[in-house]
């Protein structure tokens, strides 16, 4: 049975915003929420995403109207069984990208869907491969591109993405912030989202 859910995205995330709007889906964005990001002692890593997505979700600022269909997301990089956040300068962005440089890593989305009446959680991880970097190629991308605002310090839509990494396995999307196919997935069979 299909129904008009009024789609609210509380992130403020800019890649989350185009790639919601990339699946033609009518929303407004909300980002206001009272949870803070404080992470158990001991959580698996693979729990991590979906626990802060949910988080967001029971603390957006308000109570969901019945029409209202809220989206929350949170995504992590692992590296060698570590997190990997944002970084808070540039010198934290520049040893994240040297701890990456020349591995595979692991990327990881929680989502959160929520509505009056139901709330759906899952994630999807992405497998990605840096080629060597050097001190130069990290500065240049650190410098211009300043990836303060991103997990794992890069962005893979970027000069970074396109010029060193060779390999990934998984959804490209999940890597830029939602694993749209999963998404699209959800949102048809668990709550009746149709095309316009």
């Amino acid at each position: 049975m299909s129904k008009t859910w009024n789609i609210i995205l509380a992130s403020a995330s800019p890649r989350r915003k185009e790639l919601l709007s990339a699946l033609d889906l009518t929303f407004c964005v909300d980002a206001r929420s009272h949870f803070e990001e404080n992470i158990p002692e001991g959580m698996a890593c693979e729990q991590i995403p979906i626990y802060l997505s949910e988080g967001k979700s029971m603390g957006f600022h308000r109570e969901l109207e019945e029409n209202e269909l809220l989206i929350t997301a949170d995504t992590l990089v692992f590296s060698e069984g570590k997190a990997l956040g944002k970084p808070h300068d540039k010198e934290e962005a520049i040893a994240m990208l040297a701890a990456l440089s020349g591995k595979t890593h692991q990327v990881t989305t929680g989502v959160c869907l929520r509505s009056q009446n139901k709330m759906i959680s899952f994630s999807d991880t992405t497998q990605v491969h840096f080629t060597d970097l050097s001190e130069a190629e990290i500065a240049y991308y650190v410098e211009r591109y300043n990836p303060i605002d991103k997990a794992g310090a890069y962005g893979i839509q970027e000069w970074i993405g396109m010029a060193t990494i060779d390999t990934i396995e998984g959804s490209y999307f999940n890597v830029m912030g939602l694993p749209t196919a999963l998404l699209w997935h959800k949102l048809k069979s668990e709550f009746g989202i149709q095309l316009p």
